[in-house]
């Protein structure tokens, strides 16, 4: 009989699976590789059809605490299988989609929904509550998956219009989604670690330490965190669902811009491990705050560049800020709020993330539709990043360091 391995880093091997075909890599990275088609197909404009991304990434935000509440409570395979279930079906089904923007923002929802239970908090989750020294090694690698997934899904898709069209795309975007994420989460992705120290002094429930997640809502921290990462997703978001019109729009092969999203997914990873490897030895927020400034400067090689290498430049920039977030939001969190209620707060940080990154492709879209380019609303994404990496130099040191910091054993058990 097949026996499930216990190390804990296949729970990271599992992660990097299952976010390959994440929310991410799934409904924003391979938007502009499909967007052409449909506006071509329906004559919708490109706001329009943004518009759409916009209420499924908010439908996620939305959803999102709710799950990691119900991760907190029930375990991480009650909530997030059904849920990949759903994002799958969701996603395979805007293939029959009819000319109705309604119907196509409806779905679009749908899809949303589901991937509320298929976003990074899931995978977070799991690994924070298992690793403590090399907690920041540990989610770089698994964020990574995102990476993988930015530089693979949006080629997959190219390939699939190119057989069956932009409805062939959907299709195949849900089955992969079931057929990678399902078997990771039910075999290797288990629920949250307890906190031995709790169980030996005879506690009812083994409570890790930290904050609740109304308790974290009162704190400055929580707001600081917020406020950057809003800032993040939303230009980054921006930037990334858009990029391969945008580069089209200068003279770029849809080919070649397609294959410029996978040098940000690459860019991604590297943004992603590097970031992890950092975060176990340098202070958080000073980490944050220079990859917060990557995108930054890639907006302005956007901005300049006249050519495809100077338009690499700067898609490579904004894949490394991108990179970093969403484990930049796990580690925070667990060392400034603790692990107590991970899921709910991690739920909160998510959905003001996703509200920027459904915000982000929305203004992009419109700039466009109103001044027929993308220009205004990346000067005003530069000016905005500069301000999301001030918060991060006044959260101060750690309210809940590692273990080794502390000279106390790891109070972390094995996953079951």
């Amino acid at each position: 009989m097949f026996q499930v391995p216990r190390s804990r880093w296949w729970i990271v091997l599992a992660s990097v699976l299952g976010l390959l075909v994440g929310n991410g890599p799934v409904m924003q990275f391979t938007f502009g590789t499909l967007l052409p088609s449909i506006t071509r197909q329906f004559g919708w404009s490109r706001g329009l059809v943004s518009s759409a991304m916009v209420v499924g990434l908010w439908m996620t935000g939305a959803a999102t605490p709710a799950v990691g509440r119900l991760a907190d409570r029930f375990g991480i395979r009650a909530v997030a299988l059904p849920a990949i279930v759903l994002f799958s079906l969701a996603t395979a089904s805007v293939a029959l989609v009819p000319a109705s923007p309604a119907a196509f923002t409806a779905l679009y929802a749908l899809m949303g929904l589901g991937a509320a239970g298929q976003t990074p908090l899931i995978y977070a989750k799991a690994i924070s509550a298992r690793f403590d020294h090399q907690r920041g090694l540990a989610l770089g690698i698994a964020m990574a998956g995102v990476g993988l997934g930015a530089a693979l899904v949006p080629q997959f898709a190219q390939k699939l219009i190119a057989i069956a069209g932009w409805r062939g795309a959907y299709a195949g975007l849900g089955a992969l989604t079931f057929a990678l994420a399902f078997p990771a989460v039910a075999l290797f992705v288990g629920r949250p670690a307890v906190n031995r120290e709790a169980v030996a002094q005879g506690a009812s429930i083994a409570i890790m330490p930290g904050l609740t997640g109304f308790e974290a809502l009162r704190t400055v921290r929580f707001w600081f965190l917020a406020f950057s990462f809003f800032i993040v997703s939303g230009t980054t978001g921006g930037v990334i669902s858009h990029l391969v019109p945008l580069l089209a729009d200068r003279g770029v092969s849809s080919q070649s811009a397609t294959a410029m999203v996978g040098i940000a997914g690459i860019a991604l990873i590297a943004g992603r491990v590097l970031s992890g490897f950092l975060l176990d030895r340098i202070h958080a927020p000073y980490v944050a705050a220079v990859f917060f400034l990557a995108p930054l400067a890639g907006i302005v090689v956007l901005l300049s560049a006249q050519r495809p290498e100077g338009a690499a430049i700067g898609t490579v920039l904004v894949g490394i800020g991108v990179g970093a977030e969403v484990d930049l939001i796990a580690f925070l969190l667990s060392r400034y709020l603790g692990m107590r209620s991970f899921g709910e707060i991690y739920g909160y940080f998510f959905s003001i993330f996703m509200l920027g990154a459904g915000l982000g492709p929305f203004a992009m879209g419109v700039s466009y539709d109103r001044t027929g380019s993308y220009r205004l609303m990346l000067m005003c994404f530069a000016s905005a990043l500069a301000l999301a990496s001030l918060p991060m130099l006044r959260l101060g040191p750690y309210a809940y360091p590692t273990a080794r910091e502390t000279g106390r054993e790891n109070a972390l058990a094995p996953v079951h």
